[in-house]
């Protein structure tokens, strides 16, 4: 028997293997500890021949193979003993609260820890709590001053509360970092409130250019939640299908990748720079474009960027959105655009980042002629609608069971407004109630 013995801080490797990179994160993400290459098992020195090959692979784990990077945490030398080379590989606790092994990400089998002599999986909840630990109080949008000092967070609250999240009211505000350090509300805590001033702009254009609007949508000024969801629900409707009926089992070809729109969109709101303004969402003849300001946050290159590496602008707002089940920390959604339409859909400037999605091309004919046809019904309304009757009609075509409370609430009138409104239009023939007046929902008669 040797002198060295596994244990909680000791790791022996009688030689490299690619287990070793599981090793290193386990204790990066315990106390640290030193892994000796060049030792069996039961203590007893071998030494390493193949040093230079060892030492090469040793450090494309340190450098490629773990996320975030732990080289500063990380130190390889060489000892001699018993006239044999032996490889120290010495780590210290992890300066990140958390750290994985790129290829399986932060789950289970990505995330690893040191337990006695033995390295084990890290649970889902561990890794969630550990993960949002990462997001501190440094962030731009959490020291910025909001415009408003009277702030409501009903609609934030009800998504806590559906996602089965207990509230404590007292403790709200300071938990989601919705004030800065003397006590006003932030710019984040804007973002999240009932009703603000920030828009969030979906345009339509006739052609190919931005010579000709079509339609043009705000669903902003509301819960930043509420934003996407109301975007994901449009986008969702403008994805056409066309199905191919002559084949088993029938074909169905969209419009455009949802996913893939969809994480652009996720992206776009998560590391858009806010003290600059919205992102926007633009749908052309042929593509859609999804445009967010800022670049790329300090530190990330493009190659990180393609890799689908986080570096989240938003820390803390990339954390409510992974609480709410709306994006994952995976690293995946570059990379699945990427996929699918190549690197060149991405537009990457100093201030800001395009995403840019063509249409299917066998698609894009039944598209445009459904574009027509919305155009002629826009042109149709714009002398018979007031601004109030066309909001009405955005929201009930996306959710039909709104109550007049609100759709006042929504549109930022009063609810006599909206009762007078909705009898506007049913007197014009756009809406009709199906079912009873407590119980049924509004259809709009197109």
């Amino acid at each position: 028997m040797g002198k060295y013995y596994e244990s909680e801080v000791l790791e022996l490797k009688e030689k490299y293997t690619d287990v070793i990179c599981r090793e290193i994160v386990s204790f990066l993400n315990a106390d640290g500890g030193t892994l000796i290459i060049g030792v069996k098992d039961d203590g007893s020195v071998v030494g390493v021949t193949n040093i230079d090959e060892t030492m090469r692979k040793i450090s494309d784990v340190i450098t490629t193979q773990i996320e975030p990077n732990p080289q500063d945490e990380i130190r390889s030398e060489l000892k001699f003993e018993n006239e044999k080379t032996l490889i120290f590989v010495n780590i210290s606790k992890g300066s990140k609260n958390i750290y994985c092994q790129k290829k399986y990400g932060f789950s289970s089998a990505g995330c690893t820890i040191r337990v006695g002599t033995t390295c084990r999986e890290m649970t889902p909840e561990q890794i969630k709590i550990r993960y949002e630990m990462n997001f501190i109080d440094t962030e731009y949008m959490l020291k910025k001053k909001s415009g408003y000092a009277d702030l409501s967070f009903r609609n934030l609250k009800i998504y806590y509360t559906e996602r089965g999240y207990h509230l404590d009211n007292a403790s709200f505000e300071a938990n989601l970092n919705l004030k800065n350090t003397d006590g006003d509300y932030n710019l984040l805590a804007e973002l999240l409130s009932d009703r603000n001033n920030i828009p969030f702009i979906f345009v339509k254009f006739q052609g190919t250019d931005k010579s000709a609007i079509s339609e043009r949508n705000d669903y902003g000024y509301g819960c930043l939640l509420t934003t996407y969801e109301k975007i994901k629900s449009r986008l969702q409707a403008e994805n056409i299908c066309v199905s191919d009926t002559t084949v088993r089992p029938r074909e169905d070809i969209y419009l455009f990748d949802f996913d893939c729109v969809n994480e652009a969109v996720l992206n776009a709101l998560v590391h858009n720079d806010w003290t600059i303004t919205e992102p926007q969402i633009s749908m052309f003849s042929d593509r859609i474009e999804i445009l967010s300001h800022g670049g790329l946050p300090r530190g990330m290159s493009e190659k990180q960027f393609y890799e689908g590496i986080s570096k989240p602008r938003n820390a803390t707002l990339m954390r409510i959105f992974l609480t709410m089940g709306l994006t994952e920390h995976t690293g995946h959604g570059i990379p699945t655009i990427i996929s699918k339409y190549g690197k060149d859909v991405f537009e990457i400037d100093d201030n800001y980042i395009r995403c840019v999605i063509p249409f299917e091309p066998s698609v894009m004919s039944e598209y445009n002629k459904n574009v027509g046809i919305n155009v002629g019904i826009n042109v149709g309304l714009n002398d018979r609608l007031t601004k109030t009757e066309k909001a009405i009609l955005t929201y009930l075509i996306e959710n039909n069971d709104y109550t007049a409370d609100e759709l006042a609430s929504r549109i930022h009138v009063t609810r006599r407004t909206i009762e007078r409104s909705i009898s506007g239009l049913q007197k014009k023939g756009k809406i009709e109630r199906i079912g009873s007046k407590r119980n049924g929902k509004w259809s709009v008669i197109k």
